[in-house]
């Protein structure tokens, strides 16, 4: 029996096309004015100062924005990138300038696990910021209520096993007893490497793959608890 749902946000809770067409080009709009608007913020100074530790030299402001820029480009898993970025979309929610996309199907099904008494937790590789915003502004209200925790990379990479030997730790549930939902297969690998049950998401690819080692899902209504 499951008793701890772990999911990813991107092509899993929510579009990839709400963070690639609207989050992402709202960060790459904002983010050189934020940097230059805030440097000496603890919080954000703190960022650009591990930003240079991850290019490994000594970068201005100007040349961290740059790098910045780079990385968005590339879809870069940077932490630093993205906790920059979970600030600036904090400014876009709190304007109203969008919502938080939430899928019909995931939003019944987190309300539906919650109340049954299943522990809820977001493993994205946007910021634990991030996440919260998206769940906490959406067309459905505030959706944080419903979790229990979140996770981002700074308990390790999505592709890595150790990771979600970390998360069974910090949430105290066995990995038999623990759900992890993706779209991503290679992430599906490395949570089934540490012994947590899983379910791969294939709501936005043209077809399912029926050699899958995972159970696959077009939908929350699919995924078995």
């Amino acid at each position: 029996m499951v008793h701890a749902i772990v999911t990813d946000i991107e092509g899993t809770t929510s579009s990839i096309s709400f963070v690639h067409d609207v989050l992402f080009p709202y960060s790459k709009r904002a983010l050189p004015a934020f940097v230059r608007d805030h440097q000496h913020d603890p919080a954000v100074a703190k960022c650009l100062d591990d930003v240079r530790r991850e290019a490994g030299k000594p970068l201005s402001v100007e040349q961290v924005i740059t790098q910045l820029d780079e990385w968005i480009a590339q879809d870069k898993k940077i932490t630093a990138l993205k906790a920059l970025q979970g600030m600036v979309w904090e400014t876009g929610y709190r304007n109203g300038d969008f919502k938080g996309h939430i899928y019909p199907d995931a939003y019944t099904h987190l309300k539906k696990w919650h109340d049954k008494g299943i522990k809820l937790y977001v493993y994205s590789s946007g910021s634990v910021h991030a996440q919260k915003l998206i769940f906490g502004y959406t067309e459905y209200g505030d959706l944080t209520p419903l979790f229990d925790g979140y996770f981002d990379t700074t308990i390790g990479h999505k592709r890595e096993s150790s990771a979600y030997q970390a998360i069974l730790r910090a949430i105290q549930v066995p990995g038999d007893q623990a759900l992890f939902l993706s779209d991503i297969k290679e992430e599906l690998d490395a949570a089934r490497a540490a012994g947590m049950k899983t379910t791969w998401l294939v709501r936005e690819q043209a077809h399912a793959d029926p050699l899958a080692e995972h159970p696959q899902a077009t939908s929350f209504e699919d995924v078995k608890t």
